[in-house]
């Protein structure tokens, strides 16, 4: 039986634009069965007028699965909100803080930093649309507000709507001056912030996100430490996608379960049959490989692991064969090394 999200969110993998697609999802639940895992980022439009099987389609293996929207009309919102719900999402998540410029001009995404009350009223919209949660994912600020200030703003106006789970990037977002990508890394990470968010709102769930490198860190923010109390969860970003198996070691160590630890190679024998349909339906097998060029990230032939699966993979006709040879390569070059 799957997860609710609730129950999932202790540890989540972030929405990431053309990363967090449907077939990085399926091969990261092939590590875990408890992470909450995340839809790229889908705009409003796109839910109402698109291709809704390719943008919206998942595979039941992927739940526990969240639906992250864009936009900031309410009504448009709640519909989409109707519709993932609908399609079985197991919760319907906001963007408030993406800070790429296409998005400022659509007027949503880390600039609704801005707009508090606008992002409630889109929330309350949502919320009324649907049974299952809806959240928000925010920045602590953007430009030149003040943290404490945009956060305890927004989360107030939005749990005044009904809200009661938040993920926050423990930094805030500069929208002129600086890429997308600088954004991730440049502007300092404020953990301390997000710990005071949930001793002075302790009935809220509040989740953290930016920069977190792996499980021990992710351990860290479970537990109080001299900067305020437990988090209610932790969401990784790129450190998961380059590095999935750490997300073997998550049911045991993040959730509790009494289970093994699941390494890269039964993961990937896990995703072969997820793989295999998927062929069959026409879809190219580098659009599912390259979601596992780091599963063997520090082992011995990792280098051709890489090598094989991208090279490999984009050739007409490219199927299961190319995947088993790069993973025979990591296992010759280990076998190598035992002997020497």
């Amino acid at each position: 039986m799957n997860a609710t999200a609730d129950e999932a969110r202790r540890l989540s993998v972030a929405p990431m634009m053309d990363w967090t697609d449907r077939h990085c999802r399926a091969f990261h639940r092939a590590f875990t069965s408890q992470t909450l895992l995340y839809t790229e980022m889908v705009t409003t439009g796109a839910v109402l007028h698109g291709d809704r099987e390719r943008l919206l389609g998942f595979d039941p293996v992927e739940q526990p699965v969240a639906l992250q929207l864009g936009g900031s009309d309410p009504d448009d919102l709640a519909a989409s909100a109707r519709i993932g719900a609908e399609l079985g999402y197991a919760e319907i998540n906001l963007n408030v803080g993406c800070p790429s410029d296409r998005v400022q001009s659509g007027r949503f995404g880390a600039c609704l930093m801005r707009e508090p009350q606008l992002v409630a009223d889109c929330m309350a919209a949502m919320g009324e649309a649907v049974d299952v949660p809806v959240t928000v994912k925010c920045r602590i600020g953007v430009d030149d507000q003040e943290p404490a200030d945009a956060l305890f703003d927004l989360v107030d106006r939005c749990a005044g709507a009904g809200v009661t789970t938040f993920v926050v990037h423990a930094r805030k977002a500069w929208l002129k001056g600086l890429s997308p990508k600088e954004n991730r890394d440049i502007p300092p990470l404020d953990y301390g912030l997000v710990r005071r968010l949930k001793a002075e709102r302790p009935e809220l769930t509040i989740v953290i996100n930016g920069g977190i490198a792996g499980l021990a860190q992710a351990e860290g923010f479970l537990i109080p430490d001299e900067t305020g109390p437990a988090l209610d969860g932790v969401m990784l970003g790129r450190s998961a996608y380059h590095e999935p198996a750490l997300l073997g070691q998550a049911d045991r160590r993040i959730y509790g379960e009494a289970t093994g630890d699941i390494d890269p190679f039964e993961a990937i024998d896990r995703y072969r049959s997820y793989v295999a349909a998927r062929l069959a339906e026409g879809v190219h097998l580098a659009a599912m490989t390259r979601h596992i060029l780091g599963a063997m990230h520090g082992r011995p032939g990792a280098r051709a692991f890489r090598r094989i699966l991208t090279v490999d993979s984009i050739k007409p006709g490219a199927g299961l064969d190319v995947i088993d040879r790069a993973v025979e390569a990591v296992r010759e070059a280990e076998s190598r090394r035992e002997a020497a």
